[in-house]
C-alpha cells in the first residue's frame, strides 16, 4: 500500500485518485507513527516552502521521512515535495529543507515573453535510465505549476531536464528516491504511466 503524506499542503485526493484509477491502495495520513511504519511514502505538496517545512515540524513528520528515505525504501516527491528534500529554499528569504539532497531552490527570472509562475504542460529532455519513465518517451509533456526549482549540487541525482527560458531539472532520483517538479496526477495518461511504474517498483520493494 501506498502512503500520501498530509501535512496541510496542496490537494492530496487528486493524487489519490490517481492511484485507485491505476487499482494501487493509496492512504492519505498526517500520523507521524503511520508515515514511520510505512513502506512506501508519496509527498505531494503546493505552496510556500516555508510554511511546508513548518508544517512538517510541527506534525512531527519530518523525522520519520527522513528515516524512511534513508532506509531507501521507496518514496516520491511531487512539486513542492521535491523542493522540500533540498538543504535551503531562497523563496521570500532563506529558509532551511530536509537536507536529503544537496542543492537549493531558486526563483525563475523574469524574462520577456516568460510568465512565472511556469503553469502548464511542457516536456521532458531525459538525462538519465529510471524506471519511472519506462515506456515514457523522451520529449513528453507534463503539466508544472511552480515558481521555484532546484539546483542540485550533484548532476548524478537530475532524471530529465525541461526548458523554461533556463534548462531546470524537473526530476530526480537516488535510489528509491524519485521526485518531480511536475504533476504527474494531472498529466494525463503519460502521468498515470509514471504512477504506475512507481507503484510497480514499490510492489517488488515490499
Amino acid at each position: 500500500m501506498i502512503t500520501i503524506v498530509d501535512y496541510g499542503m496542496g490537494n492530496l485526493r487528486s493524487v489519490q485518485k490517481a492511484f485507485e484509477k491505476l487499482g494501487v491502495r493509496a492512504e492519505i495520513t498526517s500520523d507521524p507513527d503511520q508515515v514511520a511504519r510505512a513502506e512506501t511514502l508519496v509527498v505531494p505538496g503546493v505552496g510556500a516552502f516555508r510554511d511546508a517545512m513548518d508544517e512538517l515540524r510541527r506534525q512531527g513528520l519530518v523525522e520519520p521521512i527522513c528515516k524512511h528515505i534513508q532506509a531507501d525504501k521507496p518514496f516520491l516527491g511531487i512539486c513542492l515535495g521535491l523542493q522540500l528534500l533540498f538543504d535551503v529554499s531562497y523563496e521570500d528569504g532563506q529558509w532551511e529543507g530536509l537536507g536529503i539532497v544537496p542543492g537549493k531552490v531558486v526563483r525563475f527570472q523574469n524574462q520577456p515573453g516568460l510568465k512565472v509562475p511556469h503553469m502548464g504542460w511542457n516536456s521532458l529532455k531525459v538525462v538519465a535510465e529510471s524506471p519511472l519513465l519506462e515506456g515514457v518517451p523522451d520529449g513528453s509533456y507534463f503539466y508544472f505549476v511552480h515558481s521555484y526549482y532546484v539546483v542540485p549540487e550533484d548532476r548524478e541525482v537530475v532524471t530529465a531536464e525541461t526548458d523554461y527560458g533556463v534548462w531546470f531539472t524537473s526530476m530526480i532520483r537516488r535510489g528509491n528516491l524519485f521526485a518531480t517538479q511536475f504533476h504527474p496526477e494531472k498529466s494525463q495518461r503519460l502521468g498515470l504511466k509514471l504512477l504506475d511504474n512507481f507503484a510497480k517498483l514499490a510492489a517488488k520493494a515490499d
